[in-house]
């Protein structure tokens, strides 16, 4: 599938993870062009210049080639169809027609920290000195089906200052940053239960009182559930006691056992009918053979399933809201006929040369 407009709309993420390579394909030209006053265009790289293993991601740690003050920036979010780095915290002097941002830079602007270590210097006192990798490469890509991404392994080459040495083989594997986890609400006290609340049995059963003789006249449940839908034609005795079953009110009819049950239902009814059918034409078999009453016997069989089928979907088509609006729609053709009635009842000509009256021109004659 090609390059949506709104794919690249989201393109910049701070996901650090590579779910597909789809940054690689090309862009349509189409894109580029401004469409309205906020949209300024979609710009993208070619897609030879465009980073297959990006090394640089959310939440790591940089210094930007060529900045004299040296300050490490961490990264907000990267764009993997322009190459462009966003760090936090460097807020852009909101301008006409733009929004404050964060600043971007080039992917190949950026040094990654490595680790932070202690110098002595001439004079005695430890400094601190940040190296930074001036070289990564990629080592094992391959595809994570538990996680659903790409997964390699990030190598140190070069180093500044140059300390990096490999030793019998073994390379300096810098790992990838850890997300942030999310903020954790504080407790409210005012709007939290307390578990003494919660622990507190409320429900207390009502008492059925039953002796061998006469037996106490307990309320039906499928009749109080009847009445919630159709209360005028059945009466209810509300003062008889009735257990509380939740468990039809409460139980998921869309469960898998459910779908499961009433599919086999189904799959039942339609083969006691087709046994009800090839008998019925059996018994009235006449001059036909049995092979061809029962081939008979499948096809009224088949044209009243299609029936079924048919009568079943526009069942479902007529909603609530397709029946209200159907009767809105003929609540206003009423009113419109009854406004043209009225209006040609009401029609009044004014006099003219011309004009005769049908009932006057019959008595004349």
């Amino acid at each position: 599938m090609p390059v949506s407009r709104f794919q690249l709309l989201r393109a910049t993420t701070r996901s650090p993870w590579t779910r597909n390579f789809r940054h690689l394909l090309p862009v349509p030209k189409r894109f580029a062009v401004k469409q309205s006053f906020y949209d300024p265009g979609i710009k993208a790289v070619r897609v030879k210049d465009r980073i297959k293993f990006w090394n640089v991601v959310p939440g790591d740690r940089v210094r930007i080639r060529g900045d004299s003050s040296g300050m490490i920036h961490e990264v907000l979010s990267i764009n993997r169809f322009t190459n462009r780095v966003y760090l936090k915290g460097t807020i852009r002097e909101p301008t006409k027609g733009k929004m404050p941002i964060n600043k971007s830079v080039h992917y190949s602007k950026c040094q990654l920290l490595i680790k932070e270590m202690e110098k002595k210097a001439e004079s005695g006192t430890v400094e601190k000195v940040h190296v930074f990798a001036r070289r990564i490469g990629v080592r094992d890509p391959h595809w994570n089906p538990e996680f659903r991404r790409f997964d390699w392994k990030r190598v140190v080459l070069a180093s500044i200052p140059a300390h990096v040495r490999r030793t019998a083989g073994k390379e300096i594997v810098l790992p990838w940053p850890e997300p942030e986890a999310p903020p954790k609400p504080k407790p409210n006290v005012l709007l939290d239960t307390s578990s003494e609340t919660v622990l507190k049995i409320t429900y207390q059963p009502p008492t059925f009182q039953s002796s061998g003789k006469t037996k106490s006249a307990v309320a039906d449940e499928s009749a109080y559930i009847k009445t919630l839908f159709n209360p005028s034609p059945r009466g209810f005795d509300e003062s008889r006691p009735m257990e509380l079953h939740l468990a039809k009110e409460l139980s998921n009819p869309h469960s898998r056992a459910k779908k499961q049950a009433r599919w086999q239902a189904a799959r039942r009814r339609k083969s006691e009918l087709l046994k009800k059918f090839i008998a019925r034409e059996l018994l009235n078999q006449g001059d036909r053979t049995a092979r061809e009453a029962r081939a008979e016997a499948v096809f009224k069989w088949r044209q009243q399933m299609e029936e079924e089928r048919k009568a079943e979907k526009k069942r479902r088509w007529f909603t609530a809201d397709r029946l209200a609006k159907i009767a809105r729609k003929a609540k206003r053709k009423q009113r419109k006929a009854k406004k043209q009635k009225e209006k040609l009842t009401q029609m009044v000509l004014k006099d003219a040369p011309n004009q005769v009256i049908p009932g006057s021109s019959r008595q004349r004659a």
